[in-house]
């Protein structure tokens, strides 16, 4: 499937987009940090499927459990995603696009054998982790 291109209304808003971490954010790192607090050890940011770029934000390999912690606004969130009035028609295919290459993504990993965890970065970090723990020490005791 191949993305149409998509240019940004100025080059401010270029600029903008830019400048948003795509790896390590704040919900990302709690996650992690309590992760690690209950013992579990994990890759960050791995490369999980072999044809694509595309990357795990948190990917536990011999369980073979990929977690991702999604952004609101770039991932279209039911609760919190909003959509910019400014050049309304790029935003609404930029982030179409999001949703349909994470839909893509967690398709082939699971034609792979892989558990796909996706969690709104708003989630609660506790029930988080504990969701991971649990899949996590599951899959170990199967």
């Amino acid at each position: 499937m191949m993305a149409a291109t998509i240019v940004a209304s100025s080059p401010a808003a270029s600029a903008r987009m830019k400048s948003n971490r795509g790896r390590d954010t704040g919900p990302e790192r709690a996650v992690r940090s309590g992760l690690h607090r209950r013992g579990l050890r994990f890759r960050v940011h791995q490369s999980i499927l072999p044809e694509s770029r595309r990357r795990a934000d948190i990917v536990f390999r011999r369980s073979r459990i990929a977690v991702f912690i999604d952004g609101c606004f770039w991932h279209g969130c039911p609760v919190h995603g909003t959509m910019p009035k400014a050049n309304r028609a790029f935003w609404e295919a930029k982030l179409r696009t999001n949703r349909e290459r994470d839909s893509d993504t967690d398709r082939k990993l699971r034609d792979s054998n892989w558990t796909v965890l996706r969690f709104w970065e708003h989630a609660e970090v506790e029930e988080v982790v504990s969701e991971i723990e649990a899949a996590v020490r599951g899959s170990k005791a199967a």
